[in-house]
């Protein structure tokens, strides 16, 4: 089955590139794998510290993760993965691409104000041409309408 892995994050156009991922997967009878990573200068603090941070940030993540699966379940009928991994969140993303064959696209929203399309949009785009699988940008202004009219 091919998947479209989507990075959750605290980005605003996050929810548009779940909400394409998802209907792109119900759509053409894929999948959905759902990325957060975690940078690990968050933890460089005592060991004892560092865990107690470390399991707190997972609770985090899962809890976020639970919001976007129930609507994929619901209303997409996608029952989507989620991987949490530790480091810098460029080199986690193309080394899932590489653990996990069965990722065929990945899908990143792209920011909409004047600042540009965000830090991860603008890093991946510049090796984008070696990344063995193809990158989708997603507007994250797009309305809701437009997202189902292209998925």
């Amino acid at each position: 089955m091919r998947k479209f892995l989507v990075v959750l994050d605290d980005s605003r156009e996050c929810l548009n590139a779940m909400r394409f991922a998802a209907m792109r997967a119900a759509n053409t009878r894929g999948g959905v794998q759902i990325l957060s990573v975690i940078p690990p200068d968050e933890f460089n603090h005592w060991i004892g510290v560092g865990d107690i941070m470390r399991e707190e940030a997972r609770e985090r993540i899962e809890a976020h993760f639970e919001v976007f699966a129930k609507w994929m379940r619901d209303r997409q009928g996608v029952e989507p993965e989620l991987v949490i991994r530790e480091g810098d969140t460029v080199d986690e993303i193309i080394q899932q691409i590489e653990d996990d064959p069965e990722i065929g696209v990945l899908v990143l929203g792209a920011g909409a104000d004047k600042k540009g399309p965000g830090p991860l949009v603008s890093q991946l785009t510049r090796s984008a041409g070696s990344l063995p699988v193809p990158i989708t940008i997603v507007p994250g202004d797009l309305s809701k309408e437009k997202l189902e009219a292209i998925t």
